[in-house]
């Protein structure tokens, strides 16, 4: 939050309450000079040009002066300049008392409040001191008139001051939070980028890793017996290094994958799902099938991305950790969802699952986190020596 630098034509002092309404410190510069000059002319009406006028209009020349000078002195030492000429004006013209009014704001502004009080009581008592003088006889509205004028100003400006402050800190408070706000915003935009990096990462750069691991423990146990074989594997592991570091380059992009790159309006799920299959079963050994029920459709590239690589992460558990013989993926296009059905007949589950290690990664937990920023849902079935099921499902409306 950013406020606007002062203008140029506000002094100093008025910056305060009064410079949030810049209409109301020309009212205060225009009273000023106003009373001033007024003042002025109602003494040379009343007196003529005699002994003191000279005086009284170099005064009041002198205290316009003194006024239009406040960018050249000191706010404190301008306003004891001010006062001073005001008060020898004051005893000579008692007309020049009603420029207290404006002076009054002034003294408010530049001091503290109780000594700008002080400054202010102090006008007071001049003014009823040389009006009582000039009518010869103490009349209490000489007295009282001057008081409450000085009163309410006094009390009008301590309100709105108060008002401002409180304003003032609305502002900073809102300032502070929307800091604070940002600064969450942007840990909390970290945190998910680390939870999707490490997601894509397991579902996609650990399972080519393993692959490859797969594919070269086949190679040394076939390199003297079946060379031919082995050679085979090489190239599959090297096949497989290829697209998993461009597997990772569409990860720090955040890209689909690029078994999901078809023509615009095409499904690409179906084809994307039979080449996995077909590629991890010649790793593992593993027969894997692929069956797809109702209407393909195209799902977006969000959607096919996280099916896909669910699929990816579930068939990596099942050629790792199931010692399964087969493995069937089922792709289900509903009416209001697509479901994907992954289900081996491997050893299952154990009953007591050991606690996972720190560094294998996000396994099943990314995978539902995946699928729940999709507003989808993760189900996971298993009896030990039954196999395993795993069945993902995201509704059709975030497609």
């Amino acid at each position: 939050m950013t406020t606007s630098p002062p203008r140029p034509s506000t002094p100093a002092w008025a910056a305060g309450i009064l410079g949030r309404a810049n209409g109301l410190v020309t009212v205060l510069h225009a009273a000023f000079v106003v009373l001033v000059v007024a003042s002025a002319v109602r003494y040379l009406s009343g007196h003529g040009f005699g002994d003191q006028a000279p005086w009284v209009l170099t005064g009041a020349a002198v205290l316009l002066a003194t006024y239009a000078a406040h960018r050249f002195l000191p706010s404190q030492v301008w306003l004891a300049v001010l006062v001073l000429v005001w008060f020898g004006l004051a005893l000579l013209a008692p007309s020049f008392a009603w420029c207290a009014v404006p002076l009054s704001f002034v003294a408010l502004r530049v001091l503290p409040f109780w000594p700008a009080c002080a400054v202010v009581a102090g006008m007071v008592a001049t003014t009823v001191v040389t009006w009582t003088r000039m009518t010869d006889r103490l009349d209490p509205t000489i007295v009282l008139g001057p008081v409450c004028v000085a009163v309410l100003a006094v009390g009008a400006y301590r309100a709105l001051e108060r008002d401002a402050l409180a304003r003032q800190a609305l502002l900073d408070d809102l300032s502070a939070a929307q800091g604070d706000l940002a600064d969450a915003q942007h840990q909390a935009g970290v945190l998910a980028e680390r939870a999707r990096l490490s997601r894509e990462i397991h579902d996609s750069v650990a399972q080519g890793l393993s692959s490859i691991n797969l594919l070269l423990q086949a190679a040394d146990r076939e390199w003297e017996d079946r060379p031919a074989a082995a050679r085979q594997h090489a190239s599959q592991a090297a096949t497989t290094a290829r697209d998993s570091l461009d597997e990772v380059r569409r990860v720090v992009r955040d890209l689909a994958p690029a078994q999901l790159a078809t023509a615009p309006g095409e499904p690409a799920l179906p084809a994307a799902l039979q080449q996995t299959c077909e590629r991890l079963a010649e790793h593992g050994g593993v027969e894997v099938r692929i069956q797809v029920h109702g209407t393909p459709v195209p799902l977006g590239p969000e959607i096919e991305t996280a099916l896909l690589r669910t699929a990816r992460g579930a068939l990596a558990n099942v050629l790792e950790h199931a010692d399964a013989r087969t493995a069937v993926v089922t792709l289900t296009y509903q009416p209001d969802a697509v479901t994907l059905d992954v289900r081996d007949d491997g050893r299952g589950l154990p009953v007591d699952p050991p606690v996972s290690e720190p560094d294998r990664g996000r396994g099943l937990a990314g995978i539902r986190d995946r699928l729940q920023g999709l507003g989808g849902t993760l189900i996971l079935e298993s009896e030990p020596g039954e196999g395993t099921a795993l069945a993902a499902s995201v509704p059709l409306e975030h497609a």
